[in-house]
């Protein structure tokens, strides 16, 4: 354990000397970063976030296939998002970065229309709290805040719990659905952008758990 406590404690404090990891220290700071994303990368681009990043795979292999968008993995763990930081620092990848930040408070940092597109991959399904998911109609509100008109999001999990229950908040909520697949590497193998895995999916896959897809507009 002492161990562990202590290679957490370098990757904080290597995140601190990264350029590309913004670590708020509090809401109060959500002003420097609202309506400012665009002078935090080197080029003014389409801007796409990645909600709870973990190791920021998704964040880091969009950003060398789209080198024309920027993209921001955005997570609260910070050891888990060093790995990703690490990547862009190693590579020196200049459209990609990370913001340490509770999803509840996402829209305090964002202005209206600055974000183009969202990701949100192997979220903690909160089974037994439907208000915390982060395709929740609360959640969906706060991105509406922010996200552009015709603005996409994109959900891929393993839980096809939280699947089917965003299914049912899209078409509820009158939102229009674009796909939706409950074996992305039965149904759609082509796909590059469904071939991308996270840490946490390679080990689904590995269990041969099927790992579903929708993507939707507000």
């Amino acid at each position: 354990m002492w161990r562990m406590g202590k290679d957490k404690l370098r990757k904080f404090a290597e995140n601190e000397t990264f350029g590309h990891v913004f670590q708020p220290k509090a809401n109060s700071e959500a002003d420097e970063y609202r309506g400012c994303w665009h002078t935090k990368f080197e080029q003014p681009q389409p801007l796409t976030l990645e909600l709870g990043c973990g190791k920021g795979e998704y964040t880091v292999a969009l950003s060398k296939k789209y080198p024309q968008k920027n993209f921001l993995g955005i997570d609260i763990k910070g050891a888990r998002l060093w790995r990703g930081a690490k990547t862009v620092d190693n590579e020196n990848i200049p459209n990609a970065a990370f913001l340490r930040i509770r999803i509840e408070f996402i829209e305090e940092f964002f202005a209206e229309n600055e974000v183009d597109e969202i990701w949100i991959t192997f979220p903690d399904p909160q089974i037994k709290k439907p208000r915390k998911r982060l395709t929740s109609p609360i959640f969906l509100e706060r991105y509406g805040k922010f996200l552009k008109k015709n603005g996409v999001i994109h959900l891929k999990t393993d839980s096809r719990m939280l699947h089917d229950y965003t299914l049912d908040v899209v078409r509820n909520g009158g939102h229009t659905l674009i796909d939706a697949f409950t074996d992305v590497y039965t149904q759609c193998p082509d796909n590059e952008l469904l071939q991308i895995k996270t840490f946490y999916e390679a080990m689904f896959a590995a269990r041969n758990i099927p790992i579903t897809y929708l993507k939707f507009m507000l």
